[in-house]
């Protein structure tokens, strides 16, 4: 893996999300902070020392917003790219990339772009926890399926481990599953619901509108962001009651990017 500087790919996350912050600011969009990025903001006043990712989540309604208004809103050098704005994007949340940088997370998962902080959309859930749960398990059988699409089906070779990713492209197109997530993601009103969360982090993180939907500032790296306000309720779902306490070094994980390059534009790459 190739090795590079975690303080110049911080830097460049924190540009993006200063930019983020000023375009939500000014467009009265609601975001927040989140994951371990809010943990990194508690604990240790901006980035978790070994940390090489930054995390934003939006409400549903803020969110839709965005996709609509992001590419007069953000900088020229900025862009967000999500399922509704590019049919070859993987995932089931957005991303802001830096355009004068590349990033390839990893081979197998091949996608082109930049550097980037990832936004999560809040969805509202229902009251009724076997409904919740029934709807989160389907989502998370859409995203595995979209995975098993997405990935390169001879990562582990041409023997039984590419049958199962081969028969589900036969089944399953990129776009046809995002198209079925969204619509689960879409069941519920945000606005009209007591509960939401990040559909990627499960029903177990499904948490009352009061907690997950309040945010507050906090600084971040000498920067004023926003953040969910009850930390302590949100940090202790996601990572125990015992956040505060950093983790043993062999736990400390960090992503090792197959590729990187702050300098040079993913428009330019070459294999």
């Amino acid at each position: 893996m190739p090795e590079y500087n975690i303080k110049e790919l911080q830097g460049r996350l924190l540009e993006i999300l200063v930019a983020f912050d000023k375009v939500c600011r000014e467009h009265d969009l609601r975001y927040c902070i989140c994951g371990g990025t809010l943990l990194g903001a508690v604990r240790h006043g901006g980035f978790i020392p070994w940390d090489d990712d930054l995390d934003c989540s939006m409400p549903r309604p803020d969110y839709e917003r965005f996709i609509q208004h992001c590419k007069e809103w953000l900088p020229e050098h900025l862009e967000f790219v999500c399922a509704e704005n590019d049919p070859a994007y993987p995932l089931p949340f957005g991303k802001i990339q830096d355009n004068r940088t590349t990033l390839i997370e990893r081979r197998h998962l091949y996608y082109l772009g930049g550097c980037y902080i990832d936004i999560f959309p809040f969805d509202g859930h229902s009251s009724n926890g076997l409904k919740r749960r029934l709807r989160c398990m389907r989502y998370d059988r859409l995203k595995q399926l979209l995975y098993l699409v997405h990935r390169d089906p001879f990562r582990h070779g041409h023997g039984p481990s590419s049958w199962i990713p081969l028969a589900v492209r036969k089944l399953h197109t990129m776009n046809g599953l995002q198209q079925s997530i969204r619509r689960v993601m879409l069941e519920e009103d945000y606005d009209k619901c007591e509960f939401a969360s990040s559909m990627t982090d499960s029903y177990k993180k499904v948490l009352p509108k009061a907690v997950i939907g309040n945010f507050k500032p906090y600084v971040f790296e000498g920067h004023e962001v926003m953040g969910i306000a009850d930390y302590d309720t949100y940090l202790t779902c996601m990572y125990g009651p015992t956040y505060m306490t950093p983790p043993p070094p062999e736990d400390r994980f960090q992503h090792n990017f197959d590729y990187l390059d702050l300098e040079h534009s993913y428009r330019d790459y070459h294999e």
